[in-house]
């Protein structure tokens, strides 16, 4: 053969052969299923689908369904869950292989990896932030120590679970009410179900393994609703199938954990809440997933629970805003919870006190039945409720109309501690005096310092720390540029009569007006009276008539700092730094401040002030900024020049401070953000509560007084009635039955009414139509994109919306240039929204457009 008769061969012939140091290091396949479809960890729209990845021969063991994994994806190693394991990938190149399994645990199952999918598309995200949500974050260690249940033989992990699943075992044998009467331990009970005529019928469904779905209607009169929900519960069980709860707090969750644990008995059930710590909370889901638990309660994040054999899922108080997800793609609990119990086949319960539009929409549809008791019943239940606005009570105390806590109320009050039990005292808002204004123009007290961030000294300025008494944060007991000896947070201005440090302020709450002089003693002597009678004390225990305006003038300058009057420790007599001088500002609060000189073109510019609302955080406080923080002791109003305030809007705490006066033998507890209260005794007391905080009493309140109704009517929110109706329900149904509850709110309000009639339904069924006729959700589907101006503009211009939809907007939602456009579709084209609103969000991360533009399908705050 020639030369030239090697150029007729085929390439392979000539081709050296391989040496097997060619092949050396090559990723051999596993076997069988060689290819893995894994959920990248990116937060990238564009991205969300499965990649595939080539199973090595050494993972082929560990890498099954639902482990979590680490893949090289974009040259970086990343996180990721493998979905599924195939035979071929349709990919022609070559695939990389998978770095490595985390961990055997099958995390995900295919249930809860099918739901992520369709909660994604629901809600136009992706399904890696869905996934974040559903999985809670890997505790090695607990992973480590849990024991795992022994399938081959049947036997469960020797941690007290084994006797009790035998027992659930038995009674899932018997299925049917014979079996289910004694299930828990709990005998001879009557059921809570049976003062509802579709109750037992209900539970008998659950016990066969069927799939109700029914809005439920709970009950007033102290009764609860901890009770029915774990009776559902045990019914499920019994059916031989689990159950999830989710409750909007951890109050909630301690009064189901309390009751399952009672009916269930311990070790059948787990509670899921974020207050665990990352240890407990994997151990206990574990639990779960492991099946060695088939119930779960919890907060919003426990609808994702990957209960096997899924029967029940159950939503307590549906309409509290707690239910809905903050971050991306921001779902909705009562939805999920659908859209699971849709998938699987399982039942579904919605119950609360009062009933959300959404609810009525779902029996409107026919998806659900309402339970509801008879009227007989629930009148015999439910506390007498008295608006504070009757005609016949506004006759009998003409200042009524205008006080905050009316003669009704005070007599409502003292009639239930009477009683002997304790008493109830809803304030809409936290705090102590969260909303202050000028007391002569009723100009909204804002705080004038400038922004934080203009607070730093140009190059060679000076910056010289300054004594309590030159910032004007703390008392004038002090000597001349002395340290402060005054109360921290009080407020200075050189010495009041009697030694005190001088400092008032006029708090004006509804129509019955105090006036409070804060001086250094601590003692307090009040006086409190109702109908709108003017009260002055004096803090230092001294009492006067309000009618002296010479040294209530004086004492009201000091308050707000004036600086025409020199204060101690500033013998220039320019008042408090910050405010006197405008090249200067006081940074710091508790008595120490830092005078820092600010650039001349931003002291005293329009618009380089922080603006933020002013607010109290105490009777013996200076006003503080709600935004930036800071102490501003020498605020005057910029409309009229007065220094002198008054309170817009009392808060819980001040609340709490006049009821002690008022009642000072009864002991006054409070329920908030500070702190919630899950129970309280049975004894003589006040408890003070913000709504969603009110804890439940032993035996029921004795009487209970819901104050400042227009602060929750007011609101510009879509929603203001249905979560007027919602809170007020709430907490009415802590009450006894018969016990009187006032309300100050005009009767001829609709949310009125329905407390009044005790009808929830006949309001929502009423809100649904108006939100019908508007087009609001629920009887639309609605998604807003919230982003700069041009970026939404942009993004509506490149959707395909449907051909139906109505683009709304947009509009500013703020100062910094970010507008706000709603687009509005039907019912049906909710799911070609979402596809739309994904697809140009994909194009946008896709072309690495700085801009964010956040979307957001249904969401709670359209208004």
């Amino acid at each position: 053969m020639t030369d030239s008769d090697d150029a007729l061969l085929p390439l392979d012939a000539v081709r050296p052969a391989a040496s097997s140091k060619d092949t050396k290091g090559a990723v051999v396949p596993a076997p069988e299923r060689p290819v893995a479809r894994v959920a990248v960890d990116s937060p990238l729209p564009h991205l969300d689908r499965p990649f595939d990845y080539l199973v090595p021969a050494a993972l082929h063991e560990t890498a099954e369904p639902g482990v979590r994994v680490r893949v090289r994806f974009a040259g970086k190693l990343v996180d990721g869950f493998l979905l599924e394991r195939v035979d071929e990938s349709d990919h022609e190149g070559r695939l990389m292989p998978l770095e490595r399994v985390v961990s055997p645990e099958r995390v995900l199952t295919p249930e809860i990896a099918g739901l992520a999918r369709a909660v994604a598309d629901r809600y136009a995200g992706t399904l890696t932030d869905v996934l974040r949500l559903a999985i809670p974050p890997r505790h090695a260690k607990a992973e480590a120590e849990t024991p795992k249940p022994d399938r081959s033989t049947g036997t469960e992990p020797s941690d007290g679970t084994d006797v009790q699943d035998e027992e659930a075992g038995s009674v899932r044998d018997g299925e049917g009410a014979e079996g289910a009467g004694d299930a828990g331990g709990v005998r001879g009970e009557e059921s809570a179900w049976d003062a509802y005529p579709m109750g037992p019928s209900f539970l008998d469904a659950l016990r066969h393994g069927r799939a109700p779905r029914a809005v439920w209607s709970a009950l007033p009169g102290a009764l609860g609703w901890a009770r029915p929900m774990a009776e559902a519960v045990r019914a499920t069980l019994d059916g031989g199938r689990g159950a999830v709860v989710v409750v909007p707090d951890g109050k909630d969750v301690a009064l189901a954990d309390a009751e399952l644990a009672r009916l269930l008995g311990p070790g059948r059930h787990v509670a899921l809440t974020a207050d665990l710590g990352p240890a407990e909370r994997y151990r206990r889901w574990l639990k779960v997933l492991r099946g060695q638990v088939r119930a779960v309660v919890g907060t919003r994040a426990a609808m994702f629970a990957p209960v096997a054999e899924l029967g029940l899922v159950a939503i307590w108080d549906d309409g509290d805003d707690l239910h809905a997800e903050r971050l991306a793609p921001y779902p909705h609990a009562r939805e999920v919870l659908g859209l699971r119990a849709h998938r699987t086949g399982a039942a579904m319960l919605i119950g609360g006190y009062a009933r959300t539009a959404e609810a009525t929409q779902l029996i409107a549809g026919r998806w659900a039945r309402p339970i509801v008791a008879a009227r007989t019943t629930i009148r015999g239940l439910a506390p007498r409720v008295r608006p504070a606005g009757e005609d016949a009570e506004l006759a009998k105390d003409q200042a009524a109309r205008q006080a905050r806590l009316p003669s009704l109320a005070w007599r409502a009050l003292r009639h239930g501690l009477d009683g002997g039990g304790p008493v109830l005292v809803q304030v809409p808002r936290r705090g102590y005096l969260p909303a202050l204004a000028c007391r002569h123009c009723r100009t909204p007290a804002r705080c004038v310092l400038p922004p934080t961030r203009t607070l730093l000294a140009p190059p060679g300025a000076d910056a010289s720390p300054v004594s309590g008494a030159q910032s004007g944060f703390s008392g004038g007991g002090g000597e001349e540029g002395g340290p402060s000896r005054g109360r921290s947070g009080s407020m200075g201005g050189g010495q009041a009569p009697g030694g005190h440090s001088g400092g008032s302020s006029e708090l004006v709450g509804g129509g019955q007006e105090a006036r409070h002089f804060l001086g250094g003693s601590s003692r307090a002597s009040s006086e409190l009276a109702g109908g709108g009678q003017e009260v002055l004390h004096l803090a230092n225990g001294a009492s006067r008539s309000p009618a002296d305006p010479a040294r209530g003038g004086e004492d009201e300058r000091r308050f707000s700092g004036d600086p025409g009057r020199p204060a101690s420790g500033d013998p220039g007599g320019q008042g408090y730094p910050g405010v006197g001088d405008p090249g200067r500002a006081v940074v710091g609060e508790g008595g120490q401040g830092v005078s820092a000189a600010l650039p001349l073109e931003l002291a005293g510019a329009p618009g380089a002030s922080c603006h933020g609302p002013l607010a109290l955080r105490g009777g013996h406080a200076a006003p503080y900024c709600r935004w930036c923080g800071r102490v501003d002791a020498a605020w005057r109003c910029p409309s009229c020049g007065s220094p002198h305030l008054r309170a817009v809007v009392t808060g819980a705490r001040r609340t709490a401070e006049e009821l002690g006066r008022a009642f000072p033998s009864v002991p006054v507890r409070t329920s908030g953000r500070d702190g919630v209260l899950a129970t309280v005794p049975g004894a003589r007391a006040l408890v003070v509560a913000t709504p969603g905080a009110e804890p439940v009493a032993e035996g029921g309140y004795a009487a209970a007084v819901l104050l400042d109704g227009w602060a929750l009517l007011g609101r510009a929110d879509l929603r203001a009635g249905e979560e007027a109706v919602r809170r007020w329900m709430n907490a009415a149904a802590l009450l006894r039955p018969g016990a009187e509850l006032v309300v100050l709110a005009d009767a001829a309000l609709p949310a009125v009414q329905a407390l009044l009639r005790w009808d929830p339904v006949t309001h929502a069924e009423r809100e649904l139509a108006d939100r019908a006729e508007l087009g609001f959700p629920p009887a639309v589907r609605m998604a807003t994109l919230t982003g700069p101006a041009s970026a939404v503009r942009q993004m509506i211009d490149e959707a395909h919306l449907p051909a139906d939809a109505q683009v709304l907007g947009p509009v500013p939602v703020d100062d910094e240039g970010q507008e706000r456009a709603m687009i509005r579709v039907r019912r049906t084209g909710g799911a070609a929204l979402s596809a739309a609103l994904k697809g140009a969000s994909g194009v946008r991360a896709a072309r690495k457009t700085p801009d964010v533009v956040r979307v957001s399908v249904d969401p709670l705050d359209l208004i």
